[in-house]
């Protein structure tokens, strides 16, 4: 394994975006961790802070077919999968696919869709396909959805049910840029413009050898045993109902090998399981008394804190 390929893909991917969003190096670093690990974001923050401009701007930095749904209550599930039409001329049905055919998929404003809609993407991320009149068709291989929504306390939102949400890789937030970079925003010539000088800066080839490449990255026995102290502490702590799940883990584990690739190691530290634990657990929980995203992340993050950190590798 050459961590020294990770560490200029992530190079690549954070120059490249960086041409239209400033200041999210960390935001792009973990959406580059979880395409690599195959699974799809959440990003959620309030409107207005580059949730859609940066995944535009990743999707043309990975190349592929991109797609944008913008998701609103008269969206309709066919409106994702595509439909099987009439052709008056050859008198069959052909397909007619939807915006889910892609590489990326930008589900924008997820939670302003209906939970019937909602789960018209359950099947493609879980699966990597889709069931349309009875038919399965296959998605591509490189299959990423990429979706944003507003916090829950905005009006006209549905809240994504539990299993959804389990099937997001991570859960981000941007936040507001600082005065400098927005001040450069500002001054500099239209998003639009810039997007599309935006041009793909790594190959199908190179995606394939790291996604497989990454596995061989070592996570010692004292790394394991300290995500599965957190795990454990998700499932067994007061103040949260329902605990992490097993798909958690595994992401958790994958995520961990990712980064540390991506740092230039071909070993996990236990800083990383913590830097990433957050984005990759907090959503998944249940929390008692909770009905804010920043108060259920306030409590990931006191647990997280009750976990002991193993301070050498055995």
């Amino acid at each position: 394994m050459e961590a020294a390929k990770f560490v200029e893909f992530k190079k690549k991917i954070t120059e490249n975006c960086s041409k239209v969003i400033l200041g999210k190096e960390d935001a792009m670093e973990k959406i580059a961790v979880s395409f690599l690990c195959g699974g799809h974001v959440l990003l959620e923050d309030v409107p207005g802070t580059g949730k859609t401009v940066l995944f535009r701007a990743f999707a043309k930095s990975v190349g592929g077919e991109f797609k944008r749904l913008q998701f609103t209550p008269d969206v309709m599930p066919s409106d994702v999968t595509g439909i099987n039409f009439y052709n008056m001329k050859t008198g069959e049905f052909e397909l007619r696919k939807g915006p889910v055919f892609s590489n990326v998929v930008l589900a924008d404003e997820i939670n302003r869709a209906t939970p019937r809609t909602q789960s018209a993407l359950l099947e493609a991320m879980a699966e990597g396909q889709v069931s349309i009149d009875g038919t399965t068709h296959t998605l591509p291989e490189t299959f990423m959805v990429a979706a944003t929504q507003n916090p829950l306390e905005s009006q006209g939102t549905f809240p994504l049910p539990e299993a959804q949400m389990d099937r997001f890789f991570m859960r981000l937030s941007l936040g507001y840029m600082n005065r400098k970079d927005e001040l450069s925003v500002m001054a500099r010539k239209s998003t639009t413009e810039l997007l599309g000088e935006l041009e793909c800066v790594v190959t199908e080839a190179e995606i394939a050898e790291l996604k497989k490449a990454y596995h061989e990255v070592i996570v010692s026995d004292a790394v394991a045993d300290y995500m599965m102290d957190i795990i454990e502490k998700t499932r067994n702590h007061g103040d949260i109902l329902i605990g992490a799940s097993t798909r958690g883990a595994m992401a958790l584990y994958e995520a961990s090998q990712v980064l540390a690739a991506m740092r230039g190691r071909n070993y996990v530290l236990p800083e990383d399981v913590k830097e990433l634990a957050p984005s990759v657990l907090a959503h998944r929980l249940t929390y008692r008394g909770v009905f804010k995203q920043s108060e259920g992340s306030s409590t990931f993050e006191k647990v997280l804190n009750e976990v002991a950190v193993p301070t050498e590798e055995k």
